[in-house]
C-alpha cells in the first residue's frame, strides 16, 4: 500500500487543502500520525493544570480545549474512513466544533487524563489505516455534504494537527512565557 500518494482535488472539501498541504511532497502521512506525539508531548506534556486552560484572547479555546478538539476531530475522521473503506455510501453528517467544543467540559477534566485518550486514539487511528489495502485508500464517500476519500482522511488527520500545533507555538506559548 501506497500512502505517500497524495489525494487528488474532488476527493475533499477546499477547506481541507489547509489540512494537505501541511503534509510535505512525498511524506507518509501515517509516519507524521506516528511522531506526533512525540512533538505533541513535548510542546505540552509539561503544563500544568492551569496553564492547560489557558487561552489566549477571550472567545478562542484554552489549550485542553484545543486538545480535546484534536482527539474528537481523529475521531470523527477516522470513523468516516472506515465507513467510506467499506464502501458505505451514506452522505455521513458534519458536525458542529464550536458546539462540541464547550460540551467536552475539557477544562474540567486532567491534562495527564487528556493526553491518555489522545494516545489511545492515536493507537486505534494507527491500526485502522494500516489495515487499509490500496482499493480501500482508494475508495470514496460524501462528507458534510462534498466529496471525500480514505485517502484524503488519512492526510488530513495529522495535516489537522500540525495545524494545531503550530497554532500553539505562535499563539499560546508566547502569551504563556
Amino acid at each position: 500500500m501506497s500512502t505517500t500518494e497524495r489525494p487528488i482535488e474532488g476527493q475533499y472539501l477546499a477547506y481541507c487543502d489547509l489540512y494537505i498541504n501541511n503534509i510535505p511532497e512525498g511524506a507518509d502521512p501515517l509516519y507524521i500520525l506516528e511522531k506526533l506525539p512525540d512533538a505533541l508531548h513535548e510542546a505540552v506534556g509539561q503544563l500544568s493544570d492551569e496553564q492547560a486552560r489557558f487561552a489566549y484572547a477571550p472567545g478562542k479555546w484554552s489549550i485542553k480545549e484545543m486538545l480535546v478538539h484534536v482527539i474528537d476531530t481523529e475521531r470523527i475522521f477516522a470513523y468516516r474512513a472506515l465507513r467510506m473503506s467499506r464502501n458505505d455510501k451514506t452522505d455521513l453528517p458534519g458536525y458542529e466544533q464550536d458546539d462540541y467544543v464547550p460540551a467536552s467540559e475539557a477544562n474540567e477534566r486532567p491534562l495527564s487524563d487528556i493526553l491518555a485518550e489522545y494516545a489511545t486514539v492515536r493507537a486505534a487511528t494507527l491500526s485502522l489505516f494500516r489495515s487499509f489495502s490500496e482499493t480501500q485508500l482508494a475508495r470514496t464517500g460524501t462528507a458534510n455534504g462534498g466529496p471525500a476519500s480514505v485517502r484524503a482522511l488519512l492526510f488530513i488527520i495529522p495535516g489537522h494537527e500540525l495545524h494545531h500545533l503550530r497554532i500553539l507555538r505562535e499563539r499560546y506559548f508566547p502569551a504563556l512565557s
